[in-house]
């Protein structure tokens, strides 16, 4: 049901989509929705804020720095690109079975 992880060995990176619903009651993951993740966060999407509670949340569930985390498309839009370094396929895929 998940769309594409792109996972690159070389590099040590996974990459994939998210959707974002900024303004959220909680930070969590509800499923996937046309392919993407989605991710609801309480951060409102203004100044950037809801881009950081992204990178955040996602380090935080991934136990990895924030600094691993990097959106790569979409700053601006509700659909994003992220690529997180470290992680596996697996560990992204794990996501879904956390939250939702």
């Amino acid at each position: 049901m998940f769309a594409e992880i792109a996972e690159n060995l070389a590099a040590g990176t996974v990459s994939f989509a998210v959707r974002v619903q900024p303004r959220a009651s909680k930070d969590e993951i509800v499923g996937v929705m046309e392919g993407a993740l989605k991710i609801r966060l309480q951060a409102p999407a203004l100044e950037n804020r809801a881009n950081e509670a992204l990178v955040e949340f996602l380090a935080h569930l991934l136990k990895t720095p924030k600094s691993a985390v990097r959106i790569l498309g979409g700053e601006r839009s509700r659909t994003k690109r992220i690529e997180i370094r470290g992680v596996t396929k697996q560990q992204v895929l794990g996501l879904l079975a956390h939250d939702a």
